[in-house]
């Protein structure tokens, strides 16, 4: 396994209603990583009995009907006021962090995927937003670059601070977040290296799921969209429902990143394991490819990581 990595940049977790599951607070307590679960006053106290009060952030408001548009403001002012240049915010519905290696997904610990991905993005002065894909979209067998710029970052972001844009309206606000710091000229970096294991969207009570999806609301949330980035976003029906697609799948938005002067790049060069090594945590592992893995520049621990029923 090797050393044990940490993000130097907090961790908040916007939750609401999910004090039984909150998955994400719990893989992050598995992995030894520090974060304050930000939550409404009227659950404080069932948040407490299930997480510890030392995990929590009070909000000082409830039940705004704004989905947790409020709730992602607040906690940027709070990381900004705490001096820090940077802040993570993740969904509350993650399973674990997975790390593509050899074309095979394998869980990896987060502290070490979060603290990567830092490292890589403080080579850059103009990264505005960064972040880790879906699993899901990344398969068994695909072969993407490790990172991909200028595109969405959705449920695992970290977030510029000294950002003057802001988390705004009611609905798809990270997609409406990318395209203002993009059109503001600012790059994003979407991590293919490391993904997250999120739980598909309206499978779990709680979150946006009881005020956002219901009836029509994936046709409002996508024309809402629509009409703030008119030249940017179009309304289709995809995955048997309405869906936001970005024209031109993105390409649109071609700033490329500005290497720090202050960076020694040289030293750089060659892989970096990061101290990591791919370690066997099960007795039995059924797949031949997966038991042939080798260590590739950054190992992982396999861990489980439990797909819900």
């Amino acid at each position: 396994m090797g050393q044990h990595l940490l993000p130097q940049y907090p961790v908040y977790i916007p939750s609401k209603g999910r004090w039984e599951t909150r998955l994400t607070a719990k893989f992050l307590l598995q992995d030894g990583v520090p974060f304050r679960l930000v939550v409404e006053p009227q659950e404080y106290a069932k948040y407490a009995d299930a997480v510890g009060k030392e995990h929590l952030l009070v909000l000082p408001f409830s039940n705004l009907g704004l989905g947790s548009i409020p709730a992602r403001n607040w906690i940027w002012e709070h990381a900004k006021s705490a001096g820090y240049k940077r802040h993570w915010i993740l969904d509350d519905n993650i399973f674990c962090i997975k790390r593509r290696l050899q074309g095979k997904r394998i869980p990896c610990e987060a502290g070490a995927a979060l603290h990567i991905t830092e490292n890589f993005v403080e080579r850059y002065e103009n990264v505005a937003i960064a972040g880790l894909n879906y699993e899901m979209f990344l398969p068994n067998g695909s072969n993407p670059p490790p990172f991909s710029l200028n595109v969405h970052v959705y449920s695992c972001l970290l977030i510029l601070n000294s950002l003057p844009q802001r988390w705004r309206g009611r609905y798809n606000e990270d997609t409406d977040l990318c395209l203002q710091v993009l059109s503001a000229g600012w790059c994003t970096i979407l991590m293919n290296a490391f993904l997250i294991q999120k739980a598909r969207t309206m499978t779990m009570k709680g979150g946006n799921s009881d005020q956002l999806y219901q009836g029509d609301g994936r046709l409002k949330m996508a024309r809402s969209l629509e009409r703030v980035w008119p030249y940017a976003v179009e309304t289709k029906r995809r995955f048997k429902r309405p869906q936001h697609v970005i024209r031109d799948a993105w390409k649109k938005f071609d700033t490329q990143l500005k290497r720090r002067a202050d960076v020694d790049w040289s030293q750089l060069e060659g892989n970096n394991e990061y101290g990591m090594t791919l370690e066997q945590v099960k007795p039995q592992i059924k797949s031949e490819a997966v038991k042939t893995l080798k260590n590739s520049y950054i190992g992982e621990k396999v861990q489980s990581c439990q797909t819900p029923k």
